[in-house]
């Protein structure tokens, strides 16, 4: 029978917390300053963002920032935390990417696309690391999927998001 990780679950889901809510809250406090598009405002093929405005330099380097210190106020090293925070805003972009191929406006809320990729590639990411099995990767996951979904409308309500997803 497969060893369920709760605790390492729930550091994961932690540091993914801090690496996906600096950013918003970096936005909040700090403007536009320091605010660099991570695609330099390139278009893909189609004519589209590569990522979009909203994905800035400063989030990525924040969110990554924010994780590694989260690592060992969890009981993980700086490096893992890191290497979830650097997975998640992976994710995030390859959600984004694929947003704007769909044709997507920036920030519009695409259930699932929005959550998997940036909490799945961490979750992988650490797999060995933490001793995931396949069943704490999709409980880890999709316990960020619900947890996105009603923080986000809680960060909303209190002002902190511009939007409630």
């Amino acid at each position: 029978m497969t060893e369920f990780h709760f605790w390492s679950i729930v550091q994961c889901l932690i540091l993914l917390t801090l690496a996906n809510g600096v950013p918003v809250l970096a936005k909040k406090m700090l403007g536009d300053w320091l605010v660099w598009p991570i695609d330099g405002g390139w278009l893909f093929w189609d004519g589209r963002p590569l990522l979009g405005r909203s994905k800035t330099l400063r989030g990525l380097v924040l969110a990554i920032m924010a994780a590694a210190m989260g690592g060992p106020l969890v009981g993980l090293d700086i490096e893992t935390g890191a290497l979830v925070g650097l997975n998640a805003m992976i994710g995030d972009m390859l959600s984004s990417f694929i947003k704007r191929r769909l044709r997507l406006a920036p920030s519009a809320e695409a259930p699932g696309l929005d959550q998997v990729p940036e909490s799945l590639l961490p979750f992988l990411a650490v797999k060995n690391l933490v001793g995931f099995s396949g069943w704490d990767i999709l409980i880890g996951v999709g316990a960020f999927w619900i947890g996105e979904l009603v923080f986000s409308r809680l960060l909303y309500m209190l002002r902190i998001r511009d939007r409630p997803y």
